[in-house]
């Protein structure tokens, strides 16, 4: 979280809109408020979608967090517990319904704590501006 980076997306070549460059951080991203950072996670999960027609929760977090570098069946079990969808039940990454509760349960498990949800809320509200999606209150 000291990055604004509830995601903890590593450094690569993909700029996204508030992000802080050059980074401070060697491995990570670093964004000018964390709203950013939710923002980031969510282009991420649609370009999954769109792109790569991986449109589960078990194929986002295979490539989001791979089992080379994570304990990618628990990550997966606990985004579907906190989120209350299924791990292969088809989600619209455009759909803050599907949507927010998936990056909240990301966002706990990659920093061990509760995110905030109006955070949350901003950083959807950012990407449905820039995306065509439905913003929430």
């Amino acid at each position: 979280m000291r990055n604004n980076n509830p995601g903890n997306i590593r450094l690569s070549a993909t700029r996204f809109k508030g992000e802080v460059v050059p980074s401070k951080d060697s491995a990570f991203k670093q964004f000018s408020a964390v709203e950013y950072g939710y923002r980031a996670i969510f282009v991420l999960l649609d370009t999954y979608a769109r792109r790569y027609g991986l449109t589960t929760i078990r194929k986002m977090i295979s490539r989001y967090a791979p089992p080379t570098e994570n304990f990618t069946d628990g990550y997966v079990r606990f985004v579907c517990r906190r989120s209350g969808i299924g791990a292969d039940e088809r989600v619209d990454s455009r759909s803050p319904r599907d949507m927010v509760p998936i990056v909240a349960a990301m966002a706990e498990i990659e920093n061990g704590e509760n995110p905030s949800i109006d955070d949350i809320h901003r950083g959807w509200n950012l990407f449905a501006r820039d995306r065509g999606a439905v913003a929430v209150e």
